[in-house]
């Protein structure tokens, strides 16, 4: 790690992605040896995959960059893990949903001078020189914007990381060419199309001010919500965006196993994981955008009970809702009507000519759960077997029936995009009305 935000130099980074493969590669065999030696082959295994674990989200969260973003998106299918293994690294995943190393000060400052004016300093009345939070491409300061009446307004400030933009597509494009590796950790994962999708949505984040014109329209579009708050936007520049503050604590405090013994009740609990199924049917309905980035750390739990969302860097744009076709897939999943399926996978060009929609729903039938009970518990343990069906490659539904499905490309998105928010609800351990939320909101799931 430089002194100076992002790594730049591209070799430097290159080189710290390809020593994961060799240092995998080097205790698979110090492994395989110490079994010859003696060793049960099952506390060696577990010792190997958690040191591959720890060594691999320590790099991916200390290059920040498209690095850390790919290890935010892993932290999100915490519920896929192996219940094996997932307590040794667990913490590196809750870590990377939230902070990074801070870039020095006079960095932040040489930024805020390039993007908002050599006289920033007067545009706050107070500047918090510590950053609160820090993540894949920026971090977070607290400050105080100096209104036009002289009077103050707190305010939270991305600065981005120099060289963010830089680094970005450079390490996805690495990181893309060592994805089997994650195959020990992540089994039920497709980890090569996720870094897929997210080079195709992520270069877009580096500019900021088209963050700044999609929160701008969720908070419009949510202006008043009840149980939802979205901040509004201050100023915003290409690698500067200033918004107001929320004060409150990152989602994250309320997920895990631990959320049985202390933490949210199950009340509290329940009621934050409403307000995200709303906030993901409602926002296409509302504004036409889904955010496209799910993680606990893009939600914050306010003194007064709601929830605050924030981070829009990455939102799908659906014009018109979600797709009527999706709407069609998933109702007709959700009923479990094999026939009709089949006939509109094939007009749609959705299903290859010797596949069945039997299998699809064999495949990804459970996955509509949510949607075929009035009120529908979401548990780590169900998405656990979820994942490990329709998302391993070593499953048999998988290579036969989930590669004869070709969906256009924002269909995939919205898809994968719904599956993460599943598994942060799985998380949250907590039980919702979904189907109630989903026909309130798309209209055509209701009358399909």
């Amino acid at each position: 790690m430089t002194d100076r935000g992002v790594p730049q130099g591209g070799i430097g980074r290159s080189a710290r992605l390809a020593s994961l493969p060799l240092a995998f590669t080097g205790r698979a065999v110090a492994g395989w040896g110490r079994t010859l030696a003696g060793a049960d082959s099952d506390d060696v295994a577990a010792a190997t995959i958690a040191r591959n674990a720890e060594q691999l989200f320590a790099v991916l969260g200390t290059l920040k960059g498209g690095a850390m973003k790919l290890g935010q998106a892993l932290s999100v299918y915490d519920a896929m893990i192996p219940s094996d293994f997932a307590g040794a690294y667990h913490d590196a995943l809750a870590k990377l949903q939230t902070s990074s190393p801070p870039m020095p000060t006079r960095d932040v400052h040489r930024m805020l001078a390039q993007q908002l004016g050599s006289g920033w300093r007067e545009r706050f009345t107070d500047f918090d020189d510590e950053p609160r939070a820090a993540a894949s491409l920026g971090q977070v300061h607290r400050a105080t914007w100096r209104a036009a009446d002289g009077t103050g307004r707190d305010v939270a400030v991305k600065v981005q990381y120099p060289g963010a933009d830089v680094a970005l597509d450079s390490d996805l494009r690495t990181l893309q060419r060592f994805s089997r590796l994650f195959g020990a950790i992540f089994p039920a994962l497709d980890v090569r199309a996720l870094i897929t999708e997210l080079r195709e949505r992520t270069l877009e984040e580096v500019d900021y001010r088209i963050e700044a014109t999609r929160q701008r329209a969720f908070a419009a579009g949510f202006a008043g919500d009840p149980e939802l708050v979205v901040p509004r936007v201050v100023a915003s520049a290409p690698k500067v965006l200033v918004s107001e503050w929320l004060d409150g604590a990152p989602l994250r405090d309320h997920l895990g196993q631990e959320v049985r013994g202390g933490g949210a009740s199950e009340a509290e609990r329940d009621r934050y994981g409403t307000t995200i199924v709303e906030a993901m049917f409602a926002s296409p309905a509302r504004i036409g955008l889904l955010h496209a980035d799910p993680h606990p750390g893009n939600f914050l739990v306010l003194p007064d009970g709601r929830l605050g969302m924030i981070d829009f860097g990455a939102v799908a744009e659906l014009p018109d809702g979600i797709p009527p076709v999706l709407v069609q897939v998933l109702t007709l999943t959700a009923r479990g009507e094999r026939d009709a399926l089949t006939a509109l996978l094939r007009r749609e060009g959705f299903l290859a000519p010797d596949a069945e929609a039997a299998d699809v729903l064999r495949w990804v039938g459970a996955l509509a759960d949510p949607l075929r009970l009035e009120r529908f518990h979401f548990t780590r343990e169900w998405m656990a077997r979820q994942g490990s069906r329709v998302a391993n490659p070593g499953n048999r539904a998988y290579r036969e029936t989930g590669r004869a499905l070709a969906m256009p490309a924002e269909f995939v998105l919205v898809l994968r995009v719904l599956s993460g928010w599943m598994n942060i609800l799985a998380q949250l351990d907590c039980t919702v009305a979904a189907r109630g939320i989903v026909e309130r909101w798309v209209p055509g799931f209701a009358e399909v």
